[in-house]
């Protein structure tokens, strides 16, 4: 325990986290207008006159993260780069009560894509990452991109494995008389993935000066990582049986329909880790051309690693 061998250090974090509790929330940026919507999915348009692409976040948190503020959106950037930039936002959990992984796939996400004048690109960070290949095997893309996406579940390691496996039979039988899994109960299994690192973060943050933007983006962060829709109980039985559990796709056994699931795509695929990631480790990544970035799952996107990640996009989608 780190109260017990840096006491200061755990000191500094509960510090750090009372002052986070406390802290002013700034206004958070303006979701783009409605472009598509299948249920209670919807595309939004974030600007851009190119050939399109979609952004598809993960299941677990909100897809705000890849338009975080001015200064390190990922939408914004990809903009700069010439593309139409279409943001998925999955609605409400209590909206697609009844979707696995898969259905979230071929219930919302083809229709959306399938509206579209032309192919788009695809481009998927985390689970979302997993789910934009699914895509690409379902219908027609013009390329595709994952972002810290898990695909070969077994290269996660065997005691994170063991963990959220323990943490499924504690919890499954109440998030199905729930119809979903609390978000709080994935956010646990996160924090014990790398405990260390969570009470670091906030012994740093008790250093910072309030009023600047380090200090306000790490409050945005970290109301980010806490907040996200609970996660549909078909999707989490599938993500920790069919994926952990059994690693289903990296197998090459994961059907939507049926349709078997393969990470060698018709279309031109570029696959980004990052190498200090412990949410998505990168031997949990796709077969093809890889980029490695080092920085965390979070600091790809928006630490001073994302600038070496636009780069790597740019050389992609001007290819």
């Amino acid at each position: 325990m780190v109260s017990e061998r840096e006491p200061e250090t755990a000191a500094k974090a509960l510090e750090g986290l009372a002052k986070y509790e406390r802290a002013k929330r700034t206004n958070s940026r303006e979701p783009g207008p409605i472009a598509a919507q299948q249920k209670c999915a919807l595309l939004r348009d974030h600007g851009g006159t190119g050939a399109p692409i979609v952004v598809i976040p993960s299941l677990i948190n909100p897809p705000s993260i890849l338009d975080l503020d001015d200064d390190v959106s990922l939408a914004d950037a990809l903009v700069r780069m010439g593309r139409r930039v279409l943001l998925l936002d999955w609605g409400k959990a209590a909206d697609r009560g009844e979707l696995s992984v898969a259905g979230h796939v071929e219930k919302l996400l083809m229709p959306l894509i399938g509206s579209l004048e032309q192919p788009p690109a695809l481009l998927g960070y985390c689970l979302g990452g997993t789910m934009a290949i699914a895509a690409a095997n379902l219908g027609p893309a013009e390329r595709t991109i994952t972002l810290a996406a898990p695909w070969h579940f077994f290269g996660y390691p065997e005691a994170a494995r063991t963990s959220l496996q323990r943490l499924w039979m504690a919890a499954g039988r109440a998030a199905e008389q729930l119809g979903a899994l609390p978000m709080e109960v994935l956010q646990s299994a996160f924090w014990s993935l790398d405990p260390e690192r969570t009470v670091a973060k906030f012994a740093k943050f008790a250093d910072l000066d309030e009023g600047s933007d380090d200090a306000r983006r790490f409050v945005t962060l970290e109301d980010w990582a806490n907040e996200g829709e609970p996660l549909p109980c078909p999707a989490a039985h599938e993500l920790l049986e069919d994926f952990f559990a059994n690693d289903l796709p990296g197998k090459g056994q994961w059907r939507i329909g049926r349709q078997i699931i393969i990470d060698r795509l018709d279309c031109p695929a570029l696959h980004i880790s990052a190498a200090h990631d412990r949410i998505t480790p990168s031997a949990t990544a796709p077969e093809g051309e890889t980029v490695q970035i080092p920085s965390g799952h979070v600091g790809m996107i928006v630490g001073s690693a994302r600038a070496t990640l636009h780069e790597a996009l740019a050389r992609f989608l001007g290819e």
